[in-house]
């Protein structure tokens, strides 16, 4: 299916910001409504991305075909509430991605047995947690997941400079015991493959490039992997990329063999952001045409 990007005259829906209360805090979210009862697509973004970081292409395309579509900011980025900032909690975020379907599923146009959802990156691993957990969730896309957070750990940070950086980290606990600031770091080093990303889709200049240290100590005990089973009946579509080394192609693919059916595998030629950016058109073409399989 050839999709169009955003800001093309084809697409008739209009994108309305609201914000959703989620867990004690509020979240910044973008709203594309129906006029009539319609199926609606959560979409969620990866580690620290921001919603205005490519997402409303996949929004817009989603829209333009029929769907209601919600977009939102995790906890502590972008305008969304919450405190420390920038810092990724993954169970924070798969709680906020449920308090985002219970929302949607009260929504007056949206039809609450028809609801999808699509995350991609450190999202795409909370996809595969949360519709194994909660099956108010019709139909899955995860998108270039993490599934594995100890072994994406172990890849960031090499072996040897590994126990210093764990000493960073119980530092980091003791300041923020003693009521000092959290420690943090960039997220995209300068000259990385996400750093030439982050150069490309945010337009705004909006993208702060720092999370705090405790986001990686969090993700060591992130395992969506271990949720994957739990995934069937509910309809699953994992979309890959074949040079993929910021969640390497090799554990995608071993995390979807475990994966019941119905199921389906597409691997893009390109790496880890690609998706986004040059292969939009695939990625967004085969998420559309698994929602339009089964959510209409």
């Amino acid at each position: 299916m050839r999709l169009g990007k955003s800001g093309v005259g084809a697409f008739m829906n209009k994108r309305h910001d609201i914000t959703i209360e989620a867990n004690g805090q509020t979240l910044a979210a973008w709203l594309y409504p129906k006029t009539a009862t319609c199926p609606l697509i959560i979409l969620s973004h990866g580690f620290s991305a921001l919603m205005a970081m490519g997402l409303e292409d996949y929004a817009t395309a989603f829209a333009s075909a029929g769907f209601a579509v919600l977009v939102y900011d995790h906890r502590n980025y972008g305008v969304s509430s919450g405190w420390p900032r920038n810092e990724t909690d993954p169970w924070q975020q798969v709680e906020d991605m449920r308090a985002v379907i219970s929302y949607g599923r009260n929504l007056p146009f949206v039809d609450k047995d028809r609801i999808g959802l699509w995350g991609t990156s450190y999202a795409g691993g909370h996809a595969l947690t949360v519709s194994s957990l909660d099956k108010r969730i019709s139909c899955v896309v995860s998108q270039v997941p993490l599934v594995s957070g100890k072994r994406n750990f172990d890849a960031w940070v090499p072996e040897k400079s590994r126990p210093r950086f764990i000493e960073r980290l119980a530092e980091d606990r003791d300041r923020r015991a003693r009521g000092e600031l959290p420690m943090v770091t960039p997220a995209a080093i300068p000259g990385s493959e996400t750093a030439e990303w982050v150069e490309a889709v945010d337009k705004e200049g909006l993208y702060p490039n720092e999370i705090t240290l405790r986001s990686l100590d969090l993700m060591r005990s992130y395992e969506p992997m271990s949720f994957i089973e739990g995934v069937a009946p509910t309809p699953l579509l994992m979309i890959i990329a074949d040079q993929d080394t910021q969640t390497p192609v090799a554990w995608q693919r071993e995390a979807f063999e475990l994966a019941g059916e119905p199921k389906k595998l597409v691997t893009l030629s390109g790496r880890h952001y690609d998706p986004y950016t040059r292969s939009f058109e695939e990625s967004g073409g085969a998420a559309l045409d698994w929602f339009k399989a089964y959510l209409l």
